[in-house]
């Protein structure tokens, strides 16, 4: 009998533990948080591979975009990390949209996610026009994200959001000038995608760790 009470106590406890357990997983595949870090690793991992990739490529000369027009296989890896990107960032601003009525917040990530997936469907050397409307899209909401996000999480990491998204519009505008500081096209180009790219995997870090997706939407900081 002492085994028989035992083994009844323990049956429900271990269903506890992993019904938790399946439930904060859950929480976690939910949180916009995970989409946006892993979009931007992902799309950073395969815009380094598809450099690699292309012989005789420049990060100071060439364009980001030169990436889909030249050889077959990184225009492939690069393309498709666009593209990729472009449907987890817009996973994440449904998420966002669900938990967070008030914020804009979910817009400028949806803008920019439907900009990257249009850069990768109209290269620059098929319709340039069309192209360039998208990556000034992708580029411009991808750092107003970073900016407004200022006002939804604390202090020191909100100063570096605010930062980060303006070093991207400062060099957008740069570029728009044609000037470059001298690093070059490419590298000017740079100066508006890393600070954008860096913005989303910090704030997806934050949304996966204090933004919680578990937790109750009246105890939350702020999560976007």
């Amino acid at each position: 009998m002492v085994f028989s009470q035992s083994d009844s106590k323990d049956v429900p406890e271990g269903t506890s533990k992993n019904s938790q357990g399946n439930t904060a997983l859950m929480g976690r595949v939910r949180s916009p948080g995970l989409w946006l870090f892993l979009g931007g690793l992902e799309l950073l991992l395969f815009v380094h591979l598809a450099e690699f990739l292309y012989p005789g490529y420049s990060v100071s000369k060439n364009m980001i975009s030169d990436l889909a027009v030249g050889p077959s296989g990184p225009a492939i890896v690069f393309t498709s990390g666009l593209i990729l990107f472009g449907l987890m960032a817009l996973i994440a601003s449904y998420l966002m949209r669900q938990e967070r009525t008030g914020s804009r917040l979910w817009l400028f990530v949806g803008l920019s996610g439907v900009g990257a997936i249009g850069v990768g469907l109209v290269n620059e050397n098929w319709i340039p026009l069309v192209h360039a409307l998208f990556a000034l899209i992708a580029f411009l909401f991808g750092n107003l994200a970073a900016v407004y996000s200022y006002g939804l999480v604390r202090r020191p990491f909100s100063l570096l959001c605010a930062g980060l998204g303006l070093i991207g519009i400062s060099a957008l505008v740069l570029t728009a000038a044609e000037i470059d500081l001298g690093i070059g096209r490419g590298g000017m180009e740079r100066m508006i995608f890393y600070p954008a790219m860096f913005w989303i995997l910090g704030y997806g870090a934050w949304l996966m760790s204090e933004g919680g997706a578990t937790e109750p939407q009246g105890t939350r900081a702020s999560g976007g």
